[in-house]
């Protein structure tokens, strides 16, 4: 039990020229099943310019757990952060954006997660809307995580539950002065390495984590490649000091490889990216690859992320524009090969596979060894090898209910075939098949009342890849059999309207 008077959750938000955004945090909040008496929200508003002060002061003057700090501009978030949490009373600590949502019960049931593990840090499930979430993480529950036995290095975002004293009595703030790329990084780093337990709550999405179209919130703008290593720079310091050479140190220092850094140097986000910034970028990337990585590093990536870290650490940006352009046209590509139904059940298999350009990703077959083929021979062997990979290789399905943005796995039989030929006489490509049977009564804790949308998910070298599958399943609240729609109908129908307005 909380103390008397101690509000069990503090739910901290920096607000800064919200406008309408604001609403929809501000509606989550007021909807939480956990009751008003016990937690509050401290809005901290960052100097704004337009009517968000006034806002805010309307909403605290109607709720009694709602308070509101007015401060100058800081122009970055981790001022508000840390006034909040040093005005805050709770007993754990959220910390959320003036533009994100929190689902019905997302604070009750992380408070929950917490006091029955003893949590210091609770992680829950996020929905991500422009933005990527760390989903192998919330694959399953795992109340005992550690950066060691879990893909916890993938959620470094502060959107979390954090116990009060526990980051007072290590002084965890977040770094001030200016703008500060990545100030979750070394935050979120530290108190994973500090906890005394985290805990991952994945069977309910407790956060909708938002990339606002108008991209107006503060760190949507363009990162500056030297001032945003420095801050790369920092949160290796900081994996350094708590770990020692090898596997760990290797896999957690690939996260910064791969996320910050690989993923600008590839695909449509490097074909869109301005050249002399580009050229920055590239630059700032060899360097941290040169200094800081061990071998393991890189060599711990999958063919295709090898292969650009292959032509980065060596400055070989025209070859990463070539293989950006070649990368651009993958996709993944599903077909339903068979339905069956029941009462209350629903059995399909999936058939799927990654093609780019419409001709599938190739493997030659060499020595031994199954190697990328990739639109360039510049790039040795040994770094495209994926043997390991392909055996590894998965076929996951994924129900996403439209109105809410939850994504659950579903349980799958998977098998992977090999086809020879298609891209060439010595090559072969993977066809998948998963097949799962989804019990609308159970799914998602029996809350299935919707529409869910079905997708086949490949992870394969270096990619994953969703396909959306044409079929949509329309729940009622009893748990009943869904009604299925077969949307290639739809498109049929829409296609036959077009077409006979174009003969008129």
């Amino acid at each position: 039990m909380a103390e008397v008077g101690v509000p069990k959750v503090s739910v901290v938000v920096p607000a800064y020229n919200c406008g309408p955004h604001i609403e929809k945090l501000v509606a989550s909040l007021l909807r939480q099943s956990l009751p008003a008496d016990e937690f509050e929200a401290v809005f901290v508003d960052d100097g704004s310019t337009d009517d968000t002060a006034e806002r805010l002061d309307r909403l605290a003057a109607e709720h009694a757990h709602i308070r509101v700090l007015h401060i100058e501009n800081s122009g970055w978030p981790s001022r508000p952060r840390n006034l909040g949490v040093e005005n805050a009373r709770g007993e754990y600590v959220f910390f959320a954006d003036d533009d994100d949502w929190f689902a019905d019960e997302a604070l009750e049931r992380l408070y929950a997660c917490a006091k029955t593990n003893d949590a210091d840090i609770v992680v829950g499930k996020m929905a991500g809307y422009g933005r990527s979430v760390p989903r192998e993480l919330f694959r399953k529950n795992r109340f005992e995580a550690t950066l060691g036995n879990s893909p916890l290095i993938d959620s470094l975002t502060c959107h979390k539950l954090f116990r009060r004293s526990f980051l007072n009595e290590h002084g965890l703030r977040f770094p001030e002065g200016g703008k500060r790329r990545l100030e979750d990084h070394v935050v979120v780093v530290r108190a994973y390495f500090l906890s005394r337990r985290t805990s991952v709550l994945s069977d309910y999405t407790c956060y909708h984590h938002v990339q606002r179209s108008d991209a107006r919130n503060v760190t949507a703008t363009q990162l500056d490649p030297s001032s945003y290593f420095v801050s790369v720079r920092d949160a290796l310091d900081i994996v350094d000091a708590n770990t020692e050479p090898g596997p760990l140190r290797d896999r957690l220092h690939r996260r910064w490889l791969r996320n910050e850094m690989l993923s600008r140097l590839r695909g449509k986000r490097l074909l869109n990216a301005p050249e002399d910034w580009l050229e920055q970028l590239a630059l700032e990337t060899q360097k941290v690859i040169q200094d800081r990585f061990a071998p393991g590093v890189a060599a711990g990536l999958p063919p295709l992320l090898r292969a650009v870290a292959y032509l980065a650490e060596r400055g070989r940006v025209a070859d990463l524009r070539r293989l950006a352009r070649w990368e651009a046209g993958i996709a993944a590509c599903g077909t339903i090969d068979e339905l069956q139904r029941d009462d209350r059940a629903v059995t399909v298999t999936i058939s799927a596979e990654l093609r780019s350009a419409g001709q599938p990703v190739g493997f030659r077959a060499e020595d031994g060894r199954d190697v990328l083929v990739l639109p360039m021979e510049e790039i040795a062997p040994e770094v495209l090898d994926a043997t390991a990979q392909v055996r590894k290789a998965r076929l996951d399905l994924v129900a996403r209910r439209r109105e809410t943005g939850d994504e659950i796995f579903l349980p799958v039989t998977f098998e992977t075939e090999r086809i020879t030929g298609t891209t060439g006489a010595d090559t072969v490509h993977l066809v998948h098949r998963a097949t799962t049977t989804i019990d609308f009564g159970a799914l998602n804790g029996g809350r299935t009342r919707g529409s869910w949308l079905l997708k086949a998910r490949i992870t394969n070298v270096g990619w994953t890849e969703d396909a959306r599958l044409p079929l949509v399943f329309i729940c009622r609240a009893d748990g009943s059999r869904p009604r299925i729609r077969d949307e290639r109908k739809v498109w049929n129908r829409v296609r036959s309207a077009v077409g006979r307005r174009i003969r008129r």
